[in-house]
């Protein structure tokens, strides 16, 4: 599967969700952004890694980063694996003794500890092609308005692509979740049949 490189382009408050922020992704070479609400807490990590403060007393990602340095274990990229419900899905990738491992994260905590090892953030096309956006000049503020409101209704797959949920129901196999499969399964039939 070809990953596609991102990196951050914008954090802002969201504009439907009062207490959410809004990190938004940018396709390096290409025109395409990744908008993703996250909590207060993790886009405050975010932006003081990203401005270079320190405060007085390391917050929670500095203290999983000095501790991953203590026992020389590298975050080398961070992946943002997979999408349902409206919900992303991210993994560390770390080096440890010459061995890859991969560590299950919020999608919010990768990005924060990214920007602390200044590592690549990558993501599938599948995701892009479910929750990616083209953004023209001014239409920030009204696209990312328009994905909170998606991620907001976590339960509808009206928002996922043919190809998206094509790609869900084999994950969802795979996982043995029957019940979630019924309802992709339903969606894809219901637009096969009109």
């Amino acid at each position: 599967m070809n990953r596609i490189e991102l990196d951050i382009v914008a954090l802002s408050h969201s504009v439907t969700q009062s207490h959410n922020y809004a990190v938004v992704l940018g396709e390096i070479g290409g025109e395409r952004r990744l908008p993703i609400v996250i909590g207060g807490f993790e886009a405050q990590a975010i932006a003081v890694a990203m401005e270079n403060m320190s405060p007085n007393r390391p917050l929670t990602h500095d203290l999983f980063k000095n501790t991953l340095d203590t026992y020389d274990i590298v975050l080398k990229e961070i992946v943002i694996n997979n999408l349902l419900d409206g919900i992303f899905y991210a993994q560390l990738v770390c080096e440890h003794n010459g061995e890859t491992v991969k560590i299950d994260s919020r999608t919010s905590d990768a990005i924060a500890m990214s920007v602390r090892y200044d590592c690549p953030i990558y993501t599938f096309e599948f995701i892009m092609e479910a929750a990616g956006v083209v953004l023209d000049e001014g239409e920030n503020e009204r696209v990312i308005k328009s994905e909170s409101k998606k991620s907001a209704n976590k339960n509808s797959l009206e928002n996922y692509s043919l190809k998206a949920l094509n790609k869900m129901l084999d994950d969802v196999l795979a996982d043995e979740d029957y019940e979630k499969a019924a309802k992709i399964r339903d969606e894809i039939n219901k637009r096969e049949a009109s």
